[in-house]
């Protein structure tokens, strides 16, 4: 049955390595729980209701993931696309959050009819070898950078952007003592060291006063008020046009290279570096969009922390099944959950993007018009804090860089139409004013301990001052 329903192979899996690999992704992405309420209370959206739908939400993405994909992948309302959700489209342009909820909606239903159509997949496949081993290794550097920033070994400097914290104390001392744990009982092949980890770095942090004990159980909120509240009048408007398309291609891309680094990272691909089950996997977060929408949430999408639960041995969709019902446990043992501070989950991420520099080895140095693309995508994943930043600049670069050396014959007709629609979505922004870039959003909280967590988010935003950062208080 578990063969059927996840593609579960007793001879080549694990449950219990399964269930563990789930759990461990649950931890690395369960902020997510945390930090949408308060995003959409600037919204005088109900925070009880947010909560509710978000882990809804996840739950359905899983789950499309676990039976229809069979793949182990972790799916929720993406940081920055909700992000773009509040500050762009309801502060910045002056809509109702319903008029954001409608555009979530037609984005699900438009990348239900790409996946169908198989574009999604025509995409991906367009994308060249070395390229793709690039996308796994530059998400490998983001996830590292991601879990540095949570446990404050890396901070904002307004001189040089980034500097190193304070690491005597701390959550940055809290991250470090938890790396050599974890990276401890990682060598010695200790099971479950990932999800180990996080427990025993949680148990440290509380003489620290880093973790907070804040209670067991609490019953969800009722998702009445945000259920279906669509606004039909002006979905033929070009403001619903622009934004609809913002979130289908910030999603997709975002979604692609996830797909393609996490995959590489499980061993899914097959000699020609193709993803297997990727229309399915692509079918499971158009669904889980569109259901988010009518659940009262923003874009739901599959998580880059899913590496997490790959490197503890996840391959099936069992991972996906035991992250859904992961979530399904946090709807009513929140409190619990959201104990455990974001220095505790750092260490994974840091691991986890080590491990997924291994396809850095494949990549042909000695053709630099394939190195040199490679390169540009690699490093602009962490430096300009996004995923399809790296992926689209990189695919600028290699057609550019090899129409320029007259290696034509390696350039299929797809790749040129993606070069001139990505070049012509850079134009596009410059015009509009806005920017693709991540937010730094820091969630201080109002409990008696003060925790400070920099959460990822990869997507547009409302315009900020340089070197400003976004604050705002959980709840």
């Amino acid at each position: 049955m578990l063969n059927k329903l996840f593609g579960f192979d007793s001879s080549k899996h694990s449950v219990r390595t399964e269930i563990l690999a789930g759990i461990t992704t649950f931890l690395t992405m369960s902020y997510i729980l945390a930090v949408n309420p308060d995003i959409f209370s600037k919204l005088d959206m109900p925070g009880g209701a947010v909560f509710t739908s978000t882990a809804l939400a996840g739950v359905v993405g899983c789950l499309m993931m676990a039976v229809w994909g069979k793949l182990p992948f972790g799916l929720a309302p993406g940081m920055g696309l909700n992000a773009f959700f509040v500050y762009t489209v309801c502060l910045g342009m002056g809509y109702d959050w319903t008029f954001a909820l409608t555009a979530v909606f037609l984005e699900g239903l438009l990348f239900i009819l790409l996946t169908v159509t198989n574009i999604r997949e025509a995409i991906v496949n367009s994308i060249p070898l070395n390229l793709r081993y690039a996308i796994g290794a530059g998400i490998g550097l983001f996830i590292a950078f991601i879990g540095l920033q949570h446990a404050e070994i890396i901070v904002a400097n307004d001189a040089t952007l980034v500097t190193l914290g304070d690491i005597t104390q701390g959550p940055a001392l809290l991250g470090i003592i938890g790396l050599l744990i974890t990276g401890y009982m990682y060598v010695k092949n200790v099971r479950g060291a990932m999800l180990l980890g996080v427990l025993i770095t949680m148990l440290i942090g509380i003489p620290m006063g880093i973790t907070e004990f804040r209670g067991v159980i609490s019953m969800p909120s009722s998702i009445e008020p945000i259920f279906c509240k669509f606004e039909w009048e002006n979905i033929f408007t070009l403001d619903m046009l622009v934004v609809v398309f913002t979130f289908l291609f910030i999603d997709m891309f975002d979604t692609v290279g996830t797909l393609i680094g996490v995959c590489q990272r499980a061993g899914l691909v097959n000699k020609d570096g193709r993803i297997s089950r990727l229309n399915q996997a692509f079918m499971s977060d158009a669904i889980a969009t569109t259901a988010g929408a009518m659940l009262g949430t923003s874009t739901t999408t599959t998580y880059v922390e899913s590496a997490a639960g790959v490197a503890q041995g996840g391959r099936t969709g069992l991972t996906a099944f035991a992250i859904a019902c992961c979530f399904v446990v946090a709807l009513f043992f929140s409190p619990l959950f959201l104990s455990i501070p974001s220095a505790a989950t750092a260490p994974v991420l840091i691991i986890v993007g080590l491990l997924m520099l291994e396809p850095v080895r494949h990549i042909d140095f000695s053709d630099y018009t394939e190195s040199i693309p490679a390169f540009v995508c690699i490093i602009l994943m962490p430096l300009s804090y996004s995923i399809s930043d790296g992926i689209l600049v990189g695919m600028i670069c290699y057609v550019l860089l090899n129409i320029c050396c007259g290696k034509f014959k390696k350039l299929s007709p797809m790749m040129y139409i993606l070069a001139i629609l990505f070049i012509l979505k850079y134009i596009f922004i410059v015009v509009d004013g806005t920017t693709d870039k991540g937010a730094d959003l820091v969630v201080e909280s109002t409990e008696s301990v003060e925790e400070s967590h920099t959460i990822q988010t990869d997507g547009l935003h409302a315009p900020l001052k340089s070197g400003e950062m976004l604050e705002f208080t959980a709840e």
